[in-house]
C-alpha cells in the first residue's frame, strides 16, 4: 500500500524511478513507494523533469503544483503535490 501523506497545502507521496524505459508509465509498488517507468535519462534533471510533467499530467494539475521534496540525484524521490488531499491524490492515481 503506497503511504500518502497530507502536508499543509498538499500531499506528498514516495516513488521510485526507473530511467531509460520504453514508456512513461506507473508500473507498480515497490516497498511503500510508487514504481514509475520514465522514457527520460538520468542526465541534467531530464529524468527529474519528466517526472514532474508526468504526475501534473496524471493528477490534472498545473506543473508548478508538482515538485521533488527529496531525491533529487536518486532513484528515490518523495513527491509534493499542492492544492490537493491524500484522499484526491489517491483517487487520481486510482490507487
Amino acid at each position: 500500500m503506497i503511504a500518502i501523506q497530507s502536508s499543509p497545502g498538499g500531499a506528498t507521496f514516495a516513488v521510485k524511478v526507473h530511467p531509460r524505459a520504453k514508456k512513461n508509465a506507473i508500473t507498480g509498488e515497490v516497498g511503500d513507494a510508487l514504481k514509475l517507468a520514465l522514457t527520460a535519462p538520468p542526465v541534467d534533471g531530464k529524468a527529474n523533469e519528466a517526472c514532474v510533467e508526468f504526475f501534473a499530467k496524471l493528477l490534472n494539475v498545473p506543473r508548478s503544483s508538482v515538485t521533488i521534496a527529496a531525491g533529487l540525484t536518486g532513484r528515490n524521490k518523495v513527491i509534493r503535490v499542492a492544492g490537493l488531499s491524500a484522499a484526491q491524490v489517491r483517487e487520481r492515481l486510482g490507487i
